[in-house]
């Protein structure tokens, strides 16, 4: 299987929106209630790029298997060198190594962009991407306990960093 990564465009804004709602509904990956409209999703996106943030997808066999990005992690201008990041696969490719792929990109393209700090804010049931992104350097720092509440249970923030 060959993955290849590049960047996001418009027309896979719909496999994107189908990874982000699956995960909406089935896990505690993302904190939303609500499936996103594509109109969201592409308007989220367009904020992104507007300030200059890269939104990237993997691609096998002519699909869109996965895909990351970053943007601000605050909005004071004191954070502008920190970026928070997302890495998602479609759930039939975790574990083939799309995030692998995605997240040495990401890393790549931030240490490009002259950027510092890397954070994740990941859920704490999710064992697997915290193990996941230390294999790639990423220290947790702190767990917000109770920072959450989804599927009638209160839920863990694990903030990993990574210094570029």
């Amino acid at each position: 299987m060959t993955i290849t990564i590049r960047p996001y465009t418009p027309k896979d804004a719909q496999s994107i929106l189908d990874i982000i709602n699956y995960n909406i509904l089935n896990s505690t990956a993302l904190y939303d209630y609500q499936p996103r409209s594509l109109e969201q999703q592409i308007a989220i996106f367009e904020d992104k790029l507007r300030k200059g943030f890269p939104i990237i997808v993997a691609i096998s066999n002519e699909k869109v298997v996965g895909f990351g990005f970053y943007s601000e992690f605050r909005f004071r201008e004191a954070y502008k060198f920190t970026v928070e990041h997302s890495v998602y696969a479609a759930p039939e490719y975790i574990g083939k190594g799309v995030g692998k792929l995605l997240i040495e990109k990401l890393i790549l393209l931030a240490k490009n962009q002259k950027l510092h700090t890397m954070i994740a804010v990941i859920d704490a049931e999710n064992q697997s991407s915290v193990e996941f992104h230390e294999k790639y350097g990423f220290e947790t720092v702190g767990i917000i306990k109770e920072s959450g509440y989804k599927f009638d249970r209160w839920l863990h923030s694990v903030i990993m960093q990574k210094i570029l």
